[in-house]
């Protein structure tokens, strides 16, 4: 069995860049949210809207990958796909999910649990409009989570949907669109020293949330 040059076990970091106690944290997580999302962009921390989507099957078996966060406020955080996906079915199946921020350039985990519900088309239009042609193009030729026979099917597909629009406009697929979920729980990592990292978690409770830690 080929195994990696470098032992994955003798790999150590250790965390002292910050702390983060039930005091410093606020009352509402989605401030809490923003106050460390400006943070991680103003230390150019290298795309700090992409997060790990984890969902699952009827049968409770998971999948996860990479999603682009493209819009937060007090409803929940937003992202797009194709509803044709695999993570789509999977949304459509169970309904909730799970999303992981990691920011290790800030020691920083953000981990976030809810319900998922499909953003009104007008939403999802306005973001399409917003996004670059060859994106549009992209999402009509891709037919996501399909098995393809070559990279050249591929191709082929895309250079069919751009001779459809040769000008400028490339209307949105019925099958693509976004997601927001609504978050019902939320934790803010923090690396410390002997891995005795900070845990502070809220949970929603009716109108309001519940702040409290966790042990590492």
């Amino acid at each position: 069995m080929n195994t990696p040059a470098t032992n994955p076990a003798d790999l150590r970091v250790e965390y002292k860049r910050a702390a983060l106690d039930e005091s410093d944290v606020d009352a509402d997580p989605f401030r809490q949210f923003s106050r460390w999302f400006d943070e991680a962009v103003a230390a150019q921390v290298p795309e700090p809207n992409a997060m790990t989507l984890a969902t699952a099957d009827p049968a409770g078996a998971p999948s996860a990958r990479i999603v682009l966060l493209k819009a937060v406020d007090e409803r929940g955080l937003t992202f797009y796909t194709n509803y044709q996906s695999r993570k789509a079915r999977e949304l459509r199946a169970g309904s909730r999910a799970a999303i992981l921020f990691f920011w290790p350039e800030l020691e920083r985990q953000i981990r976030i649990e809810g319900a998922v519900e499909k953003v009104d088309s007008a939403t999802a239009d306005a973001y399409w409009t917003s996004r670059p042609r060859m994106s549009q193009v992209g999402a009509w030729a891709s037919p996501q989570s399909e098995r393809l026979p070559d990279r050249a099917a591929l191709e082929a597909r895309f250079a069919q949907v751009e001779a459809r629009h040769p000008g400028d406009s490339v209307p949105r697929p019925p099958h693509w669109g976004g997601y927001r979920l609504v978050p019902d729980a939320f934790e803010f990592w923090q690396g410390r020293a002997s891995r005795l990292h900070d845990r502070i978690t809220y949970q929603g409770e009716g109108a309001n949330w519940r702040i409290g830690r966790l042990a590492p």
